[in-house]
């Protein structure tokens, strides 16, 4: 039996007790400030009691609790700085641990899907779990080949657990809000609840891990473990070790930093582009950063020892969790780099013209393409210059433009709309920009979005090029046939008359 509760009683009871304490809070706050504690200080004590209980919650109860507090986890960079203290260490809690369930669970679940002779396939097995998540936990192991592994391990009951938890969530949603300024969290928790059964398949996240490993076989930057063996609730991968990315946005070096950003930059855009597939769980849970000499790994572990300096160069990404993924097969759209690009350029016109044939303007609604080209500028501002500083700050600035109900950017904002087919990428792009800031990261951008997304860069017309190649010929047979071109060197030079002069 898991130490997962499991009864939709319990699991109930417990989430239901979360709004209870939010207006429990709120009197306890009101009854402070009469008794003469000023606003600030009763604000900042009623947030810190509010994360400490939300996401203990979370976390204990994992399922899509914890999914939950995950995918907010990469959002605490928009908070306001003086209230984002107290949640950022509940928060960050959720990206790498969870109280793991019990060994002879663990050994249950094993015996039951690969055989009673289990033990007889690894070397050895460790235990006690070396991370633990929303839907399973992870334990290091020697396989029988001798390659050490990672076993992922799904908590029984986990899929009963997700779809009561997020059901329960949706209903209290309104009071989560605030948590985010500028974000709506009703659709995140529908979107989690549309994905459980495709996270909880244990084959087609093998089948995602396979595609990206073989792509990145040879890839210089990032590092992909290949799949082992696979069965229902067991997933078996190669070790990857390295330095989660949650400590390097403790306290790893600038280079670090900048490194890891650029790197979780190049692999969001790319890897529709060379896979079909986006990865769609990017929390710092999911990265580690390694040496780009393997045979240094060992000398800079996961305690982040001997890890301190080196040239940028030296990291490679390790990339986790293939459990969400978004399928496209053409890559990413090229509306979002056409548009992009457009922006960019201050085409008001063209820019509007092209997000209301895509839907994100619907046709019973009129907007000023100008005010709608500034409600975007500010957003794109990292791919305004050849390298961007992320940073918290910069977050926040644009959560309060965006969440200010006085604000033209709130009005129309609320007034545009997201196809469908564009929530899971909309959704990853913010969650990898609330890393970027969390990593405080340096990135060159712009050369990403040139190098991977369609659109970005304005592709030459093949029937322009080859006429200004015939007219360049022409040119040059016309000038060739006058006398009025040498060769020199291998230079063509323009005279005139037979001395040069």
């Amino acid at each position: 039996m898991s130490d997962l509760p499991r009864k939709a009683v319990t699991r109930t009871a417990k989430l239901a007790a979360l709004p209870l304490g939010f207006a429990g809070r709120a009197t306890w706050g009101l009854g402070k400030r009469i008794g003469g504690k000023s606003a600030e200080l009763v604000a900042r004590e009623v947030q810190q009691r509010t994360a400490d209980q939300l996401f203990k919650t979370l976390g204990e109860l994992k399922g899509g609790a914890m999914k939950f507090g995950q995918a907010l986890s990469v959002f605490e960079s928009a908070l306001p700085e003086e209230i984002a203290g107290p949640y950022r260490a509940a928060l960050t809690k959720l990206q790498e641990a969870a109280p793991p369930m019990p060994s002879r669970t663990v050994h249950g679940v094993l015996a039951e899907r690969l055989g009673d002779e289990w033990r007889e396939l690894f070397l050895d097995f460790e235990d006690q779990p070396s991370a633990a998540a929303s839907i399973g936990q992870v334990h290091r192991a020697v396989w029988h080949d001798g390659r050490e592994v990672a076993v992922k391990v799904q908590y029984p009951g986990a899929g009963e657990a997700l779809l009561s938890d997020l059901a329960q969530l949706s209903r209290f949603a309104r009071l989560l809000g605030p948590l985010i300024p500028g974000m709506d969290v009703k659709p995140l928790i529908k979107e989690l609840r549309e994905r459980v059964a495709e996270e909880l398949d244990y084959e087609l996240e093998a089948e995602a891990q396979r595609a990206h490993a073989q792509e990145f076989a040879d890839d210089p930057d990032v590092v992909i473990p290949g799949v082992v063996h696979q069965s229902d609730q067991v997933l078996v991968t190669e070790w990857i070790g390295g330095i989660p990315l949650a400590r390097i946005i403790a306290d790893g070096t600038e280079e670090q930093r900048d490194r890891a950003g650029q790197l979780l930059a190049r692999f969001l855009f790319s890897g529709p582009a060379r896979t079909g597939l986006l990865h769609a769980d990017p929390h710092p849970g999911n990265f580690r950063l390694l040496p780009a000499d393997p045979a240094a790994e060992s000398g800079a572990g996961e305690d982040g020892a001997g890890s301190e300096g080196g040239e940028a160069g030296a990291w490679r990404l390790g990339v986790l969790d293939f459990g969400t993924v978004d399928r496209l097969p053409g890559g990413l759209p090229r509306t979002i780099g056409t548009s992009l690009r457009m922006t960019l350029e201050g085409d008001a016109g063209a820019v509007y013209a092209l997000l209301r044939e895509e839907g994100f303007v619907k046709e019973s609604i009129d907007l000023d393409p100008d005010a709608v080209l500034d409600y975007l500028l500010p957003i794109i501002e990292p791919a305004q210059v050849e390298e961007f500083t992320f940073s918290r700050g910069w977050l926040r600035d644009q959560a309060a433009r965006i969440a200010d109900p006085r604000s033209p950017a709130h009005q129309l904002g609320r007034q545009l709309n997201l196809p469908p087919s564009y929530l899971l990428i909309h959704r990853v792009t913010l969650s990898t920009i609330g890393v970027l800031c969390q990593l405080g990261a340096a990135v060159r951008l712009r050369d990403e979005l040139a190098s991977w997304l369609p659109g970005f860069v304005t592709e030459a017309d093949p029937e322009a090029e080859q006429e200004a190649e015939q007219e360049a010929e022409r040119d040059e047979e016309s000038l060739a046939g006058s006398g009025d071109v040498v060769e020199s060197g291998g230079a063509v030079e323009s005279v005139s008359g037979r001395d040069g002069v």
